[in-house]
């Protein structure tokens, strides 16, 4: 029990006396560890969008499409060429248009022409690229690839300390290692090293882009994040192709058009359900919420899902804060009862409250039964509601942490943390709305958490608790992975947390390593939602939480939602 612990460290008292102070305040059902959220800066943003202002970029969006995808046709006469415009239309964030002929193209590629690296006198900026576009698609190139650029000392050759493009492009690559490969480790290393002081002499244009890299690489970077960054980039560069740069601008501004629209749905289906009066103490983050699902899929043809979804994290955030910073456990106990029966007849059983919320998601629920049996595929719904109610009972486990004042080993408190993520019910979902692809296979796979979805718990648990384990211990609050394991293993703060970021690390690896193995468990459309919720996890913590403080991350979402590209 919480009593029976005493602090090793001085840092650790702080949380010693606030657990001794929850036990003893944990027998009074009234007291409610409300938490003080910042305000929504992002109210009343987004103006509804005319589908005829969306027709019309479109249209213009449209004139270009076939040029560039003339230039991509023609680039295959030389496999290298080829490789580099298919990573130019990634970074852009125009690949989407083409993905049939892009996995063609390199699938041809990597199986013909085995000695692609070896048999042509590539620098180590080609190479990496090389290595980086095939790892992405899924094509595991050897490491290997890199030995030629270190000398028989085994170390970096001095020419490339002095290639800066380079090092940024071995950089990006070595962010796609999996287990095992120390050269990519020591890559990584020696890049970061060198880039920080490099970007100091570098030209502005190129100090901004290694500034970004270092910041979130690509494989952590959301991909509208990418292209909105790099069209800024792309537009500087003297080999620029300027058909190729307007039509990313203008895909770009189309997309942010229909995404305006998608987040007016939200916001009025805040204003539906009055939220803000009636749950006024959870977190307004319904434009957050949506950039995450924008994150896991951006492209048009997910739409209705993307909003479906949006609302979902929505009403997760919001039960969230119901269990975490207001909620006692009488309301709550009976809160999951009539949640579990599915039954809208039963909402008269709740406090005013609860009934809100659970009308919501019983709404939610059926709208996704709805779209989901207009596809054929009502078969779907069970897994989402499964791993909804199975999110639901975790946080009551963890309500029973805190009400009983226990501090769990880190082991126990991961066992049960990680799925209160809430990626699992989020991820069924977001399988649901990719349609056909996601077989019913595809849903009992999840179901036995696979290695990959336990590597994006991982990162979400570590670094949701490595930024919010101090504001959260300010008010009557469960340890976090940080406490259990500073704890269990006698540590200081900075050591425990050394080793939970080589944790992280670790699941990054085992992330990638899954997704660059063929043939996958199931389809590699799939696996690359998990990938990309990751990528929003780490832009979301990468200086702060930046879901529930969005200062840290509003420039990011202007960027993406609010600012057009200029033309």
């Amino acid at each position: 029990m919480c009593w029976d612990w005493k602090p090793k460290h001085k840092n650790q008292r702080v949380f010693y006396f606030n657990c001794l102070y929850r036990g003893k305040m944990s027998s009074n059902s009234k007291v409610r560890p409300v938490a003080d959220f910042s305000e929504n800066i992002w109210r009343d943003h987004f103006p509804f969008i005319s589908s005829t202002d969306l027709a019309q970029v479109t249209m213009e969006t449209e004139t270009l499409k076939q040029k560039v995808k003339d230039m991509l046709m023609a680039s295959t006469a030389d496999p290298i060429n080829n490789v580099n415009f298919i990573d130019l239309l990634l970074l852009l964030g125009v690949s989407y248009h083409f993905e049939t002929d892009i996995e063609q193209q390199l699938e041809r590629i990597f199986y013909s022409q085995q000695n692609l690296v070896g048999g042509n006198q590539l620098d180590l900026n080609f190479t990496s690229i090389l290595f980086r576009v095939f790892r992405q698609h899924g094509f595991k190139m050897s490491c290997g690839v890199f030995d030629k650029f270190k000398g028989s000392d085994g170390k970096w050759k001095e020419s490339v300390i002095e290639d800066v493009r380079g090092l940024l492009s071995l950089y990006e690559a070595a962010n796609l290692r999996v287990p095992g490969e120390s050269i990519l480790e020591e890559a990584l290393a020696f890049t970061k090293d060198n880039l920080k002081s490099l970007a100091l002499k570098s030209s502005p244009h190129l100090a901004k882009q290694i500034t970004k890299a270092l910041d979130q690489p690509l494989n952590k970077c959301p991909p509208r994040i990418v292209a909105r960054n790099y069209i800024s980039f792309y537009e500087e560069e003297e080999s620029r192709n300027e058909t190729l740069l307007m039509f990313a601008k203008l895909d770009f501004n189309r997309l942010q058009l229909l995404h305006q629209q998608e987040i007016s749905q939200i916001e009025r289906f805040w204003k539906d359900y009055s939220f803000s009066s009636e749950i006024s103490y959870a977190r307004e983050r319904y434009v957050e919420a949506y950039t995450w699902m924008n994150s896991l899929y951006f492209e048009p043809q997910y739409t209705r899902w993307r909003v479906i979804l949006s609302k979902i994290v929505v009403l997760v955030s919001i039960i969230d804060d119901t269990f975490d910073a207001y909620g006692i456990p009488q309301e709550l106990e009976c809160f999951i009862d009539v949640l579990k029966r599915w039954d809208i007849a039963a909402l008269g059983e709740l406090q005013d409250y609860t009934k809100v919320i659970c009308k919501a998601v019983l709404d939610v629920f059926e709208e996704i039964h709805e779209e989901a049996s207009k596809e054929g595929r009502p078969y779907c719904v069970p897994y989402a509601k499964d791993a909804f109610i199975g999110l639901v009972n975790n946080y009551k486990a963890e309500g029973k942490w805190y009400h009983d004042g226990y501090i769990p080993t880190f082991e126990e408190y991961m066992s049960i943390a990680m799925k209160t993520t809430t990626y699992d019910p989020v991820t069924t979902i977001s399988f649901i709305g990719m349609g056909p692809v996601a077989r019913l296979e595809a849903f009992e796979w999840l179901q036995k958490d696979p290695k990959i979805m336990k590597a994006l718990n991982v990162i979400g648990r570590l670094m949701d608790d490595i930024w919010t384990h101090k504001f959260e211990q300010l008010r009557e609050h469960i340890p976090s992975s940080v406490e259990c394991y500073m704890n269990q293993h006698n540590l200081s703060e900075e050591a425990a947390l050394k080793d939970l970021e080589k944790m992280l690390e670790d699941a990054w690896k085992d992330m990638n390593e899954e997704l660059c193995m063929r043939p996958t468990a199931v389809p590699r459309a799939l696996l690359l939602r998990l990938l990309n919720f990751a990528r929003a996890t780490y832009f979301f913590y990468k200086h702060g939480d930046g879901y529930t403080n969005p200062e840290y991350v509003k420039d990011d979402i202007r960027a993406l939602f609010v600012d057009p590209v200029p033309l």
